[in-house]
């Protein structure tokens, strides 16, 4: 394996860890990777397409989707098509430049999606226990400026941890313990104290994330007994069928999270980061499209009206 010591100031590429040194499955991998990109990027552009192009979707709920499909979007593409390309032409190279930029739209587009989790966590709050002030509190304006926020929010938190972690003089090496630029195994590379500032701005995210988490277990716990007064079995089973899919939305993202960054040492090697980092990274923004359409009545007519309008 190529190793470099150097400092920050000389560092001009990172290397990636490889999903495997032989060349058949090389191939595999840049093959099911592949799959999983055109998957996802189908069933993302499907519900944007849908939601564009059909009036009656045109409301808070499916304007917070659309989001999310963006952002899922972004999320996927900011790490599949480089590990994809690197499989395909047996390379682990990533430039200096190049580490920045996956670091920067990674946190950007994953920040941006736990906010717009949450704010969809209220949505449905709203939509179920307070119905009568739903056309106020989730007007067209508070819909924009609440996804601006969640927007904006990830992009400051993106921009505020690119810069911590690049100013950092690396000295221990070029090769990144995963399979994209992840900023837990850029600070590994580094020789510094300085990287305790970094460590207290991740400190700093965790909690902003537990708290929105709170925010949405406690929405939901709203949501249920709400739901659970409801003396039509047909209301009760129409509120859980918008809720559902959010909250195993939620659940994937959460999980897969928690296990990538809190999971035991005792378990931990690069084959079960790599593993695991996968699974966050690629498998919510593949799943999530599958997940929103398999209950959702009116959004799999919208889809398949497309369809139909196509052929």
């Amino acid at each position: 394996m190529i190793m470099r010591v150097m400092n920050s100031s000389s560092v001009s590429e990172f290397l990636l860890l490889a999903f495997s040194d032989t060349r058949e499955l090389q191939l595999l991998h840049f093959a099911l990777f592949l799959g999983i990109y055109l998957a996802a990027l189908l069933g993302n552009s499907l519900i944007l397409s849908a939601i564009a192009c059909h009036h009656h979707l045109h409301t808070p709920m499916y304007f917070f989707l659309l989001n999310l499909a963006l952002l899922d979007l972004g999320c996927i593409s900011t790490t599949l098509p480089k590990a994809m390309a690197n499989a395909l032409w047996d390379n682990r190279v990533i430039s200096y430049q190049g580490c920045a930029a996956q670091v920067l739209f990674f946190v950007f587009f994953f920040g941006s999606e736990f906010s717009i989790l949450t704010i969809m966590a209220y949505d449905r709050y709203v939509a179920i226990c307070k119905p009568l002030h739903y056309g106020s509190l989730l007007g067209s304006r508070a819909c924009a400026q609440m996804a601006a926020a969640a927007w904006g929010s990830g992009f400051l938190h993106a921009v505020l941890h690119t810069a911590n972690t690049f100013s950092l003089p690396l000295c221990r090496g070029n090769a990144v313990d995963q399979f994209f630029c992840e900023i837990p195994q850029i600070l590994k590379l580094s020789c510094s104290d300085a990287y305790l500032r970094e460590a207290g701005a991740l400190v700093f995210s965790v909690s902003l994330v537990f708290n929105c988490f709170v925010f949405i277990v406690v929405s939901y716990v709203q949501i249920f007994r709400e739901v659970l007064r409801m003396p039509s079995e047909q209301g009760r089973h129409k509120a859980f069928s918008t809720c559902l899919p959010h909250l195993a939305v939620v659940s994937l993202f959460v999980s897969t999270g928690i296990f990538a960054y809190l999971k035991p040492p005792s378990i931990s090697s690069p084959s079960v980061d790599l593993m695991v980092a996968v699974l966050y990274s690629v498998l919510p923004p593949a799943v999530n499209p599958l997940i929103y359409s398999m209950r959702n009545q009116e959004l799999k007519h919208a889809v398949w009206k497309l369809f139909y309008n196509s052929f």
